[in-house]
């Protein structure tokens, strides 16, 4: 375990990395969406934490739109999953990233992290 974090928990402030992962609501993982499937990996991995936002709308790398408006429901809508931690832990996550992305766009940020506690409670 790093010297900066502890159990899962990030002592601040730290220099951390921000994984951002776009894809579609339709993309699958062995029979999997694959946004639950990365972030069930980004959990057996006991990274800090993903969150996954539904975008109304978006295109990708084939410049099809993708919208949410009543006349034309998408079933493929956007997908963005945020990961923040550590850059050995972003590390641990990025060749099974590459192994279940197959359309999409990955990028990583360095971002610091100010505040992060479980359930809003403070650290000793």
């Amino acid at each position: 375990m790093s010297s900066s974090m502890t159990h899962g928990v990030f002592r601040t402030p730290v220099p951390a990395q921000r994984l951002t992962i776009y894809i579609g609501e339709g993309d699958a993982w062995r029979g999997t969406p694959l946004y639950e499937a990365i972030v069930l990996k980004a959990r057996a991995l006991h990274m800090a934490g993903a969150t996954v936002l539904r975008g109304p709308m978006g295109f990708g790398a084939d410049s099809r739109i993708h919208t949410a408006k009543i006349l034309r429901l998408s079933e493929d809508l956007p997908i963005v999953i945020e990961i923040v931690d550590s850059p050995a832990k972003i590390g641990e996550l990025i060749p099974h990233l590459e192994q279940m992305v197959k359309g999409g766009l990955v990028t990583i940020d360095d971002v610091g992290v100010l505040i992060y506690s479980p359930s809003g409670k403070n650290l000793p």
